[in-house]
């Protein structure tokens, strides 16, 4: 099986010595993963870290053998990022969400394509920092992987408008009349999920910190909870990082009310 394809690089680990084992997402193969020779030397350790998207060439004897990478560097990421430690932990989060949550050579070509498009868009995007981007590729990942939220009508009244929760049980929308005394168990819709809210709020923490805390939960009871997994690191870090900007500006907003 030999191929030679572009590909996001999604994880690197020492191997051997000085090798690595990588995993890649690509377009017509899916999720593969393949042994570096030299992988974790100082020359080569910078065009395997995560995010980048490279030119890969892959080669084994087998289909289903470990197969030998090697690669060349169309776009670099994660050093782009050094000194935006905001997207840079954007980039992390889908580079380990993709490896954990994708099965091995399963291809999903769309998915690809809006990957290499939002992983652009964390790196030239500064300010507001690209969440929303973000939160709506967690979004993308979920209904690739079949488990899909509906949010452009009311399950219960079938409404368009003035939606406002989610449930979390069913992952539908729920309009803020309909929510009535059971608001309190639904989860937030920011608003630039909804049919009709474009991009407002799209520099708000608090809504960002609204819309990760949504597709949270469905990432870890549905997509690995039901492995028994936990959510990947990376993406818990870049969730407490939002809440932490949240409480940052509630206390600045109490200290401007005291006289």
């Amino acid at each position: 099986m030999n191929f030679e394809c572009a590909a996001i690089v999604l994880s690197a680990r020492r191997y051997g010595e000085g090798g690595a084992v990588v995993h890649l997402f690509t377009e017509e193969h899916g999720r593969i993963a393949g042994l570096v020779r030299g992988g974790s030397s100082r020359r080569q350790a910078a065009l395997w870290q995560p995010g980048n998207l490279i030119l890969a060439r892959y080669a084994s004897r087998l289909s289903d053998q470990l197969g030998h990478l090697s690669g060349e560097m169309v776009q670099e990421t994660a050093v782009r990022l050094l000194d935006r430690p905001l997207q840079l932990a954007l980039v992390q989060a889908a580079a380990e969400l993709t490896d954990a949550a994708l099965p091995d050579r399963e291809p999903h070509p769309d998915f690809f394509l809006r990957t290499i498009r939002d992983l652009t868009a964390f790196c030239v995007l500064a300010d507001p920092a690209p969440v929303v981007d973000y939160v709506r590729w967690e979004i993308a990942l979920l209904t690739t992987l079949g488990y899909g939220l509906t949010l452009n009508s009311c399950a219960v009244t079938g409404e368009i408008e003035n939606l406002a929760y989610v449930s979390p049980k069913t992952g539908r929308a729920v309009s803020e009349n309909a929510a009535g005394k059971w608001a309190d168990r639904l989860l937030h819709l920011p608003v630039y999920l909804r049919p009709d809210g474009d991009d407002e709020g799209v520099g708000d923490p608090v809504l960002w910190s609204q819309g990760l805390t949504l597709t949270g939960v469905f990432l870890s009871r549905h997509l690995f909870g039901s492995r028994h997994r936990p959510v990947p690191a990376s993406r818990e870090r870049l969730e407490a990082r939002i809440r932490a900007m949240v409480e940052a500006m509630s206390d600045t907003d109490e200290g401007d009310r005291l006289p």
